[in-house]
C-alpha cells in the first residue's frame, strides 16, 4: 500500500538553494550560455522533493552542481547551503570527504557509475572505509556491505557482493547503487532519474528500496524524474524546470492536480493514464535552446495564453492564490512563473493546447491510383516489383469490380479485418555462450507464444525485460521458418516462402526501432534514409521524389528536412523519420519496438498522437512491444501479457486491464505509477520479488511461481500442481478473446 509522504511539521532545512547559475562556453569574444538560470530550492529533513520537466530543462545538471560533479568548463554561480556551510567554491578535497558523507548521489545509469573491473561489495565497502571513523577493517566493510545490499532488497547478497557490476541485473545494480549512497546515512540524496531505464515491476522495487533507505537513514531525497507518476507516489513537493528556471513549485497535490503555469499544465497533460483511455495531448512545439531565450517568458512561443507583455519580461514566481508575491518564500507556497494564472485555472491540456486534426492525408504509396491486383485486372501486364510489393498480397476479393482497390483498404493490407499476422506456438531457445557449443545450457528465450493481429488493428506485447518480447518480433521481422510453431504473414506461412517471395513479403512488414538514432545512419541525409525502401522496392525515381516530402509532412516534419542529417534532430524528430522510413512502402504490419521509451512525456504523446492519426487514417495493423502499460492502455486495441517466453494472458484491454485473472498482470498494473497523488497513494500496491534473471528456466510447471503472491496462500496440494503441471490457456470470463494461463485464476 503506498501511503505517500507522511505529516511533518516545520523543520530547519538541511539544503538551501539560492540563485544556482551554471554557464558555458565563455571566451574571449563571446559570452558564457546560460544553461541554469537561477534555480532556488529547499529540502527539509526527511522530505521528498521532485524536480522535473523535460530533457534539456537543466535537472540533471542542476543535481550534479549541488554536488560539485558539475561538467569540466562549467561556471557555477550563486549559493548551495548543505546543513548551513556553503558547498560552492570549496576546494575539491573537502567536497569529496562531503560526498557519500553529507550528501549522496544516485545515478541514473549504475553501470557506467560503478567501477566495471571492481567487485560491487568491495565498491560499497570503499565508501564506507573511506569516510567511517575510526576506518573499518576491510573484512568488516564487507560485511557492512552485504548487509546493505540485503536491507535494499537485492537477492542473494552476498552472491550479489562477489559479483562484478555487468554480472547484476539493471534493477540490482540500481539497488546496489542505493546501498551506497545509504552506506553513511547522508543527510541528503539525489536521485537523478534512478527508474528511467527499468520495467515497472523493478521500478516499484526500486522506488521501495530507496523509500525504505530513506526512512532509515532520515535523509531528505531530491528525485530528478521526467515520470510524474513517480513524483506523484513519492514527493511531498514538486519544482517544475523550464529553460534552466522554477517555473511552478508547491506541494505536489496542488501542482500535479492544479497546475497554474501553462507549461506545467500541459506536461501533466501530455502523459499517458493507466486509468482511463483519454488521449494524452501533446505540447506544441520545443523549448528554446540555450542562449536563445529572449528577454520574455521562454515558454511564449509555445502558449496559447501569450500576450505581448509576456514577451516583453520574464514573470517572477506569483503566489497562485493572493496573486500577489506575498508569502512565496514558504517552502510550501504554491508559487507559478505566470502573467495568466487566473485564466489558467478554466483549462484543462487539452482545451487549451488542443490537438491535431483527426484525420490525416491518405497515404498514396506511389502518388498516383494504387495498382490493381495482377490477377483481377483482364489483360494487365506481367507484375513489376514495386506493384508486388504494394498490391500482391491484397485477397482475391479486396479489388472492386471495376479492377480498383476497394475503397478504405491499404495496398498490401487487404479487406477490413483480415488477419494480418498469425502466430501459433512460436518457441526460440539458444546456447549460453562462454561454454563449449555442446556443454552449453540451453535458455528457451520464447517458449510457447501465440497472437494474432487484424488490418487496424493494434496488439501490445507486455511484460518485463527477458519476457521474451522483443525476441518474438525478432522472430516474425525476419520472415524465416521459425525454430518451432508457425508464423503466417498475409496467410503466407514463412516456413515456405522462396526467397524472392521473401524479399517482396519484407515489404508490407516493417519496423520502427526502440532507438532511432541507432538505426539511422548518420552519413545520410534524411530524405534518402526515408526513400531507401523505396529504392529497395524499385520504386521510379520521380514516384521517389515526389513521394519523401508527402511522407516527411504526413508526420509532422517539414519537406526542407530532408536535407538535414540524424544528429540535427531532437530524439522526437528522429523518431517521426523512422516512422516515415517504415510507411514509405505502405506496410500491411508496423512492428512497434517500444518507440516511445525514451522520450519526454511531451515528446511521447506527440509521437502517440501521430500513430492513432496514422492508423486511424491508413488502416495498418501494429504489433506493439513496450513494458509502459500506461502507453499500452492509449494506443492497444488488444494486449497479450508475456512472462519466461510464454503468453500467460489476452485479451482486450479494457478486459485485461479492468478484470485482470493472472497474479502477473496483477502485479504489473498495480506497479504503474498515477500522476494523480490522490489516487496514487491509495492504491494497493503489489512489489514481486526480484526475478530469476537470464539463464535456463524449470522445464516443467509454472514458471511464475516463486514469485506468485497467490502460490503461497494455496494448499499443499494445489502449490504441487503449480509445481508439476505447466497451465494452458483458457477463457478467463464473459469477454470473448480473453484467456488467461494460470490453474487459479480468480483467487
Amino acid at each position: 500500500m503506498s501511503t505517500g509522504p507522511a505529516a511533518r511539521g516545520p523543520a530547519a532545512p538541511v539544503l538551501q538553494v539560492r540563485g544556482l547559475t551554471v554557464a558555458f562556453g565563455a571566451g574571449r569574444r563571446r559570452p558564457a550560455v546560460p544553461v541554469v538560470r537561477g534555480v532556488d530550492l529547499v529540502l527539509r529533513r526527511g522530505e521528498v522533493l521532485g524536480l522535473v520537466g523535460e530533457s534539456g530543462a537543466g535537472k540533471s545538471l542542476t543535481a550534479l552542481s549541488l554536488l560539485g560533479l558539475a561538467p569540466p568548463g562549467a561556471q557555477v554561480g550563486g549559493s548551495v547551503r548543505l546543513l548551513g556551510e556553503e558547498v560552492l567554491g570549496r576546494p575539491e578535497r573537502e567536497l569529496a570527504a562531503l560526498r557519500g558523507s553529507r550528501i549522496a548521489m544516485v545515478f541514473q545509469d549504475p553501470l557506467h557509475a560503478f567501477t566495471p573491473v571492481l567487485r560491487v561489495g568491495d565498491q560499497i565497502a570503499e565508501a564506507l572505509r573511506i569516510h567511517e571513523r575510526p576506518r573499518p577493517r576491510r573484512e568488516t566493510a564487507l560485511r557492512r556491505a552485504v548487509e546493505l545490499l540485503d536491507f535494499v532488497g537485492v537477492p542473494q547478497p552476498s552472491r550479489a557482493a562477489r559479483a562484478l557490476p555487468h554480472q547484476l541485473s539493471g534493477g540490482m545494480l540500481q539497488r546496489a547503487m542505493i546501498a551506497m549512497a545509504v552506506a553513511n546515512r547522508p543527510a541528503v540524496l539525489v536521485a537523478d532519474e534512478p527508474t528511467s531505464a527499468l520495467d515497472v515491476t523493478v521500478q516499484a522495487q526500486v522506488l521501495e528500496a530507496l523509500a525504505a533507505a530513506r526512512r532509515e537513514t532520515g535523509a531528505a531525497l531530491l528525485l530528478v524524474t521526467h515520470d510524474l507518476g513517480v513524483v506523484a507516489g513519492a514527493a511531498d513537493r514538486v519544482a517544475v524546470l523550464y529553460a534552466g528556471r522554477v517555473v511552478e513549485t508547491g506541494p505536489a497535490e496542488g501542482v500535479l492536480c492544479r497546475p497554474r503555469m501553462p507549461y506545467t499544465l500541459g506536461l501533466v497533460g501530455s502523459v499517458p493514464r493507466l486509468d482511463t483511455r483519454t488521449p494524452p495531448t501533446p505540447v506544441p512545439g520545443t523549448a528554446p535552446a540555450p542562449g536563445t531565450i529572449g528577454p520574455g517568458c521562454p515558454f511564449a512561443a509555445r502558449c496559447p495564453l501569450a500576450e505581448p507583455e509576456c514577451r516583453a519580461a520574464e514573470p517572477p514566481l506569483t503566489g497562485v492564490d493572493s496573486l500577489s508575491r506575498a508569502g512565496t518564500s514558504a517552502p510550501d507556497a504554491h508559487t507559478a512563473a505566470c502573467r495568466r494564472i487566473p485564466e489558467v485555472r478554466r483549462w484543462s491540456a487539452a482545451d487549451l493546447f488542443g490537438r491535431p486534426p483527426a484525420d490525416t492525408p491518405e497515404l498514396d504509396v506511389t502518388g498516383t491510383e494504387p495498382p490493381a491486383h495482377p490477377s483481377t485486372t483482364p489483360g494487365a501486364a506481367p507484375a513489376g516489383p514495386w506493384q508486388r510489393a504494394t498490391g500482391a498480397f491484397a485477397h482475391a476479393g479486396s479489388p472492386n469490380t471495376a479492377g480498383g482497390t476497394a475503397e478504405g483498404t491499404v495496398p498490401g493490407a487487404g479487406s477490413v479485418g483480415e488477419v494480418v499476422l498469425s502466430v501459433s506456438g512460436l518457441g526460440r531457445s539458444y546456447r549460453l555462450p562462454g561454454f563449449r557449443q555442446r556443454r552449453a545450457p540451453v535458455v528457451r528465450a520464447v517458449e510457447y507464444v501465440d497472437l494474432e493481429v487484424r488490418r487496424g488493428q493494434t496488439l501490445a506485447l507486455v511484460g518485463e525485460s527477458g519476457a521474451g518480447k522483443s525476441t518474438t518480433l525478432r522472430e516474425i521481422a525476419s520472415l524465416a521458418a521459425p525454430q518451432a510453431g508457425r508464423v503466417e504473414v498475409l496467410g503466407q506461412d514463412t516456413a515456405l516462402l522462396s526467397r524472392r517471395a521473401a524479399r517482396e513479403l519484407r515489404t508490407a512488414v516493417q519496423l520502427v526501432p526502440q532507438d532511432p538514432a541507432s538505426s539511422l545512419d548518420p552519413r545520410m541525409p534524411v530524405g534518402d534514409i526515408v526513400a531507401e525502401p523505396l529504392h529497395a522496392a524499385r520504386v521510379p525515381p520521380a514516384v521517389v521524389a515526389a513521394r519523401v516530402p508527402r511522407l516527411l509532412t504526413q508526420v509532422g516534419l517539414r519537406p526542407v528536412d530532408a536535407d538535414g542529417y540524424p544528429h540535427e534532430f531532437s530524439g522526437g524528430q528522429r523518431q517521426r523519420v523512422a516512422i516515415a522510413r517504415a510507411l514509405a512502402v505502405g506496410p500491411a504490419l508496423l512492428l512497434l519496438d517500444e518507440p516511445v521509451s525514451a522520450l519526454d512525456v511531451s515528446v511521447q504523446a506527440g509521437i502517440l498522437d501521430l500513430l492513432l492519426r496514422l492508423k486511424r487514417a491508413l488502416g495498418p495493423a501494429y504489433l506493439l512491444v513496450s513494458h509502459d502499460l500506461a502507453v499500452v492502455r492509449q494506443l492497444a486495441d488488444r494486449v497479450s501479457v508475456m512472462y519466461a517466453g510464454r503468453t500467460v494472458e489476452t485479451g482486450g484491454v479494457a478486459e485485461v486491464f479492468g478484470r485482470p485473472r493472472h497474479p502477473y498482470t496483477r502485479a504489473l498494473l498495480s506497479a504503474v505509477p498515477l500522476p494523480d497523488p490522490v489516487a496514487e497513494r491509495s492504491r494497493r500496491r503489489i512489489v514481486l520479488p526480484a526475478g530469476p534473471g537470464p539463464g535456463p528456466r524449470a522445464v516443467s510447471g509454472c514458471a511464475f511461481r516463486a514469485r506468485c503472491p497467490v502460490q503461497a496462500l494455496l494448499p499443499a496440494a494445489e502449490r504441487r500442481r503449480c509445481a508439476e503441471e505447466t497451465p494452458r490457456a483458457r477463457s478467463a470470463g464473459e469477454a470473448a478473446g480473453h484467456t488467461v494461463s494460470c490453474h487459479f485464476p480468480h483467487r
